[in-house]
C-alpha cells in the first residue's frame, strides 16, 4: 500500500512510523519523518496541491494529521478526485473547528457534556462566568491549537481571555480525571482505540498555561471497567449517529477528551483528528496493521475489519519544548543527543528542521521522548532515560508525566 501523511508534528512521525511497512509519503513533514518517509514540499492547507500530489504519486490513501487542513476542506479535495482519504470532510470537522457546533451536535445527540453559553459580547462573558462561578473555563470558539482554553479561578483572567477571542464557549467547570479516546469511524461504523491520558499544563504539578499536551500514557490500569464501552455507547455512537443524520458522514478519527464525573464520563472537547501528544502511545500499543484499519475507514468498510488488538505492556510519551512555549517559542536552536539509545526507547520528532547538516528546533513541542515496557513505571523510566540525554538551549520538559501510575 502507498500512503500520503498530510502534516509535519509528533503526531504526524508516529503515524509515518506505525503505517509501515506501506510506502510511506508525507507532506511536508520534518526532520525525524525524513528517516520514515518521503517527503513532500506541499503546504497542508492547499486542498488542490494535495489532491495532484496524491495523483501524481497513485497513493491508495491519503491520511490527514492536522485540524486546520480538515476544517480548511482538504479531505473534500482530495475525495474529489477519487482518492481515497482518513480524515472528515470540512462540513463535520466542524466539531473541532467550533466549540459551539460541537455543544449544538451533542445536545441533540443527549450526549453527556458540561453545560456551556456561547458568548460574542463583554456582557454576555460575564453574565455566562458569573452564572458557573470559578474554576471558569472560557474557550475559543475556533481553532488554536490546544491551546485556546483558559480554565482559572482568577475572574479578570477569564475574561480578558474572552475579550481576546471573536467569540468564546464559556462553560461549567468539569471536576473528576481526564481520558482521551479515539474512535475511528467509516460514516457509518465506529471502532475504539486504548485509552490514554495526556498532561495539558506546561509545568509539574498541571501548573503553568494550557499548552497543546506534555505528556501521555497508556494503558489506564485505573479506568473502571467498561469504560470503552460505556464512552462507545453514551458518546461516541450517539455524535457519529448524529452528523449523519444532519447529512455529515463522519470519516476519520473522532476524539472524544472526557471527565470522568461522579455522574458518569462526559465530553470536555471534541477533536477531528489524532490527538497530539495521545497519538504517540496509542499507536505504539497497537497490534492491527495501522494502513489497514485507515484505508477501511476511508472506504465505508470498517465493520468488516477484525477487532483492533492493542499489544500489551505501556508506553509513556514526554514533550522536549522550547523555550517559551506555549507563547511564542524559540527556534533555531541545535539539538544534541538524538543519537543516543536507550532500551524500550525512541525519540519522536515534532517540531525540527535540518539546517547546516544539523537537526534544529522549529517549533513550540519540539520532540516527543517514547517509552515502553512492561508496565507504566517501566516505560516512564526509560522515557526519561533518554530525555536526559538530550540537549537543547532553552529546552524544558515536565518530569511528572504518568508519575505515581
Amino acid at each position: 500500500m502507498r500512503v500520503l501523511v498530510i502534516g509535519s508534528g509528533g503526531r504526524e512521525h508516529a503515524i509515518c512510523r506505525a503505517l509501515r511497512p506501506a510506502e510511506v509519503h508525507c507532506a511536508p513533514g520534518n526532520a525525524g519523518i525524513a528517516e520514515v518517509a518521503r517527503l513532500h514540499d506541499v503546504s497542508p492547507l492547499d486542498g488542490s496541491a494535495v489532491a495532484a500530489l496524491a495523483l501524481d504519486l497513485a497513493v491508495d490513501l491519503v491520511v490527514i494529521g492536522p485540524e486546520a487542513p480538515l476544517v480548511a476542506g482538504v479531505a473534500d479535495a482530495v475525495r474529489s478526485v477519487g482518492v481515497p482519504c482518513f480524515g472528515p470532510s470540512r462540513e463535520p470537522a466542524a466539531i473541532e473547528g467550533s466549540k459551539s457546533f460541537a455543544k449544538s451536535v451533542m445536545e441533540a445527540a443527549g450526549v453527556p457534556t458540561a453545560r456551556a453559553f456561547s458568548c460574542t459580547t463583554p456582557e454576555e462573558a460575564l453574565d455566562a462566568l458569573d452564572t458557573f462561578g470559578p474554576p471558569y473555563v472560557v474557550k475559543d470558539d475556533g481553532l488554536a491549537a490546544g491551546k485556546g482554553v483558559v480554565v482559572t479561578t482568577d475572574r479578570s483572567a477569564a475574561l480578558a481571555h474572552a475579550a481576546a477571542c471573536e467569540r468564546v464557549v464559556i462553560e461549567e467547570y468539569l471536576d473528576g480525571p481526564e481520558v482521551s479516546l479515539f474512535a475511528l469511524c467509516d460514516g457509518k461504523t465506529a471502532v475504539a482505540l486504548q485509552p490514554a491520558q495526556d498532561f495539558k499544563r506546561a509545568h509539574d504539578g498541571d501548573e503553568g498555561p494550557n499548552t497543546g499536551g506534555m505528556g501521555a500514557y497508556t494503558p489506564l490500569t485505573w479506568a473502571p471497567e467498561g469504560l470503552v464501552d460505556e464512552i462507545m455507547t453514551t458518546v461516541v455512537t450517539p455524535t457519529v449517529n448524529e452528523l449523519a443524520r444532519r447529512g455529515m458522514p463522519y470519516t476519520g478519527v473522532l476524539y472524544a477528551g472526557l471527565a470522568l464525573t461522579s455522574k458518569g464520563p462526559k465530553v470536555i472537547e471534541f477533536n477531528a483528528r489524532f490527538g497530539d501528544p495521545e497519538t504517540q502511545v496509542v499507536l505504539d500499543r497497537l497490534e492491527t496493521p495501522l494502513a489497514d484499519l485507515l484505508l477501511a475507514c476511508a472506504t465505508g468498510e470498517l465493520a468488516a475489519q477484525p477487532a483492533v488488538v492493542s499489544r500489551p505492556g505501556a508506553a509513556v510519551t514526554v514533550v522536549i519544548a522550547a523555550e517559551n512555549y506555549p507563547g511564542t517559542p524559540v527556534k533555531g536552536d541545535a539539538i544534541e543527543g538524538l543519537a543516543e539509545e536507550v532500551e524500550g526507547a525512541y525519540v519522536l520528532h515534532a517540531g525540527t528542521a535540518r539546517k547546516d547538516g544539523r537537526v534544529v528546533s522549529n517549533g513550540g513541542r519540539v520532540l516527543n521522548v517514547v517509552g515502553t515496557g512492561e508496565t507504566v513505571a517501566q516505560a516512564r523510566e526509560r522515557a526519561y532515560d533518554l530525555v536526559g540525554r538530550i540537549e537543547m538551549r532553552g529546552s524544558f520538559h515536565r518530569s511528572d508525566i504518568a508519575a505515581g501510575r
